[in-house]
């Protein structure tokens, strides 16, 4: 009885995740209210309040826990939740080894852009949550700055800065890819990022 009742309160707890995504998506973060959200989950305010604290938490959950989910990231006791294979391509360093990474994270970008965009746009209007995105985008640049140390890649100095520069990239080319007009299409996209990491992670 004791498990049935937990299957069931973590149920209710994704439905009520998931319609939020769903809204969020939908008419943006500002515009979606609490009891938008229950009722798009079936549920009433007071539910809602019982697995979340407010409509910040629910975006913070997003960011932590689904986006954690989608990319495969696991706690880890150094920096948080970390992306094994991340650290083990980046200490590979070869670039078959960085572009089957990034070719497997960008199949996933469909998924990801959106909770990064709303992590965003409710740290805009939600001060407990700012910099909510750019703290998670610390943990994958620290998965990074492992790679190279496992490898001893680089100065101590030049392996946390390397990983902003390869992120960032990562995440500008990541959540505008759909809609610009950047002249390549999909695998030539691939071959650049790939080139432009291995630049900046392997010195060979």
């Amino acid at each position: 009885m004791a498990n049935r009742r937990e299957a069931q309160k973590a149920m209710t707890r994704a439905v009520l995740r998931d319609a939020g995504l769903a809204l969020f998506r939908e008419r943006g973060y500002a515009a979606t209210t609490v009891d938008d959200i229950a009722s798009a989950a079936g549920t009433t305010r007071v539910t809602f309040y019982a697995y979340f604290s407010s409509k910040a938490e629910l975006a913070r959950t997003l960011v932590s826990e689904s986006l954690n989910a989608v990319l495969e990231r696991r706690h880890s006791t150094i920096h948080g939740p970390t992306a094994p294979k991340l650290v083990e391509a980046v200490a590979d360093g070869s670039p078959a080894a960085i572009e089957a990474w990034l070719r497997h994270t960008a199949d996933l970008w469909h998924a990801v852009r959106p909770i990064i965009r709303i992590g965003r746009d409710a740290a805009a209007v939600e001060p407990e949550l700012r910099n909510l995105v750019a703290r998670w985008m610390e943990e994958a640049i620290s998965d990074i700055e492992d790679g190279l140390h496992r490898a001893g890649r680089f100065k101590p100095h030049q392996r946390h800065f390397r990983g902003v520069l390869a992120m960032a990239e990562l995440d500008y080319v990541g959540q505008n890819w759909e809609d610009a007009d950047w002249k390549l299409d999909r695998e030539q996209m691939l071959t650049e990022l790939t080139a432009s990491w291995s630049r900046l992670l392997s010195p060979d």
